[in-house]
């Protein structure tokens, strides 16, 4: 009878580990920042019937990159939750905290098992106040563990990079035009240096608006209201030759996402995406 092969505690949790964070590197990056209204989240995403940003209760807000349905399942267990929890309790004991402990303690909990491989998923939680600073912004690894976050966060294939960029440049009071410009030039770079561009069709951008009447705070941006925003911040940043240029008529303020009819608030739907099942 053989000797069965000996792997240190150690070294298969390295080894876990180094897994997991290869498969999330395969997905895209997305995008997480406070802005003086809310908080807009930000990724670059070609389907249109995958998402990776989410509801998951009144003011709070779901975004995953990596593999679309290990993130899918783990959302739909947090919809469940919140709304068992405030159905039983009250709707003000739905928080973000409260569920990324339970997110926490089910990745820790498939991470540390042998039997089955570690998810290669990385979460972010996120709930809107009603002043800026209780905001709150939850990161959550393969692992379980908890980061929290404040002002902005990345997560998906080039995050260290782009949370560099972020950090250097990310201010308290942006505007929601001011901060969609941001995040779409953080994506926008690449490993090497380089930056492309990304279309506006190829973008999904959501937030968490304080300053909705409605009870449920999250709404999608999309089609002309997009559009107009980064039109408007990248007219905004145009030099001028005179300061009457501004007078043409041509107004440079960034509109804000509260005022375009168009703007259409998702229910609890099937969301957060990388693509069709798999890592991209």
């Amino acid at each position: 009878m053989s000797t069965p092969f000996y792997v240190s505690p150690q070294q298969a949790m390295a080894d876990r580990a180094e897994y997991a964070r290869k498969g999330i590197a395969r997905g895209r990056s997305l995008v997480v920042l406070q802005y003086a209204d809310g908080i807009v989240f930000v990724g670059e995403n070609p389907s249109r019937a995958l998402h990776k940003f989410s509801e998951i209760y009144d003011r709070i807000g779901f975004a995953a990159a990596g593999k679309y349905n290990e993130y899918e399942n783990l959302r739909i267990g947090g919809v469940r939750y919140a709304d068992l929890r405030g159905y039983t309790y009250d709707r003000d004991d739905v928080t973000a905290r409260g569920l990324a402990n339970v997110y926490a303690q089910t990745l820790g909990t498939i991470f540390s098992s042998a039997a089955e491989k570690p998810y290669e998923v990385e979460l972010v939680v996120a709930e809107v106040g009603t002043e800026p600073e209780g905001d709150q912004i939850y990161r959550l690894p393969h692992d379980g563990s908890i980061v929290d976050e404040h002002g902005s966060v990345a997560v998906g294939g080039n995050a260290e990079q782009i949370s560099t960029f972020l950090d250097q440049r990310h201010r308290d009071g942006m505007s929601l035009a001011e901060a969609l410009k941001l995040a779409v030039q953080a994506l926008s770079r690449e490993a090497n240096g380089n930056e492309r561009e990304i279309p506006a069709d190829r973008l999904e951008v959501a937030v968490l608006d304080r300053t909705r009447p409605q009870q449920r705070k999250f709404k999608r941006i999309v089609g002309r209201q997009l559009a107009r925003l980064l039109e408007a911040e990248a007219d905004a940043s145009t030099p001028t030759d005179a300061p009457s240029d501004a007078e043409d008529g041509e107004s440079t303020d960034s509109p804000t996402a509260t005022t375009d009819p168009t703007a259409t608030t998702d229910p609890k739907s099937t969301d957060t995406t990388d693509s069709g099942g798999d890592v991209e």
